[in-house]
């Protein structure tokens, strides 16, 4: 093997693409990990109670932070840039950077994530993950006996008011339209649970906050009049209007589901031989969306990986 080709590169630097890391460098694959955007969507989490391991909860950082370490502690090599454009129409495979490198690979995992949908509604960003999550079974528990909205009309805002009625005294969900894009049987769901509350045709223009700049409400304007506008109370706001994979760099050269999410054909290898995906870029991550199942993933596809590499005597 030449030594300009790498064994395995690996696209992305949260859980998925750490482990995988962590996995194809014990393999002895010498793995080199673009990290993109470091640390993907819990580099935003302020407290993470539901990694195994972390009995009284970590910092979402720190876990990535320890993830990054114990990859490097294997002999994974880190290049911070973001990847433009892979070619895949011939081995090696060609990935080039925004910084104009050209890095040739074997093989490729893919744990490049998803990045949550915002509303960007005023003063929202400051309390991202500070009284706005987008994540229920995430940050649910921090929210108990408080009233709390959800925003969106899809299954993911039901599925989301539901689960946090486990620890909210009420939910409201507030939806810029009377119809609802969410299934039949979650409406019903969410219409029949006695802690969830309605409030349709509305958008919210602004988050509201306390003397100790903590969310105390939004600031509502109706969708079908936009001079009808009203403040409306609540502690806490979970945003579930959807994800966004992160695959345009892949410019369709892996097959994708109509969300753009990469299909994996054979175990955890996309429809093209020798490139893998993992984590919350893939199909299956939109039932699931955890850090500890995208790690799991990583496993997988580092695993995969190198079994198909042996196969063919790389």
């Amino acid at each position: 093997m030449s030594e300009n080709i790498r064994n395995v590169v690996i696209i992305g630097s949260g859980p998925a693409g750490y482990t995988a890391a962590i996995y194809a460098a014990r393999a002895r694959l010498k793995p080199l990990l673009i990290t993109g955007d470091t640390g993907g969507q819990l580099m935003t989490t302020t407290d993470v109670e539901n990694y195994p391991g972390y009995t009284k909860g970590v910092d979402g950082p720190k876990l990535m932070s320890d993830m990054k370490l114990q990859a490097e502690r294997f002999g994974t090599e880190y290049l911070e840039d973001m990847v433009e454009t892979i070619e895949t129409e011939k081995l090696p495979f060609i990935i080039t950077t925004k910084t104009n490198k050209n890095i040739l690979a074997h093989s490729i995992i893919i744990a490049t994530g998803a990045t949550s949908i915002w509303l960007d509604a005023e003063n929202e960003k400051p309390l991202r993950s500070k009284g706005i999550s987008t994540c229920a079974i995430c940050d649910g528990a921090f929210f108990k006996g408080e009233d709390l909205v959800v925003v969106g009309g899809g299954d993911s805002a039901m599925e989301e008011a539901i689960f946090l009625t486990r620890y909210a005294d009420k939910v409201t969900i507030i939806h810029r339209r009377n119809e609802f894009k969410a299934s039949k049987i979650m409406l019903e769901l969410a219409k029949g649970n006695p802690k969830i509350e309605w409030k349709t045709n509305f958008i919210v223009k602004k988050w509201l906050l306390d003397d100790n700049n903590e969310l105390s409400g939004a600031l509502l304007q109706n969708s079908n009049d936009p001079n009808l506008k009203e403040k409306f109370d609540c502690t806490g706001a979970f945003i579930a209007i959807g994800h966004t994979p992160n695959t345009k760099f892949l410019n369709g050269k892996v097959e994708t589901n109509v969300d753009g999410y990469i299909i994996n054909k054979t175990h955890m290898m996309t429809s093209v031989p020798g490139i893998f995906s993992c984590g919350d870029v893939c199909e299956s991550s939109q039932r699931y969306k955890q850090a500890v199942t995208a790690a799991g993933e990583g496993c997988k596809a580092a695993m995969d990986c190198e079994k198909w590499l042996e196969e063919k005597h790389i």
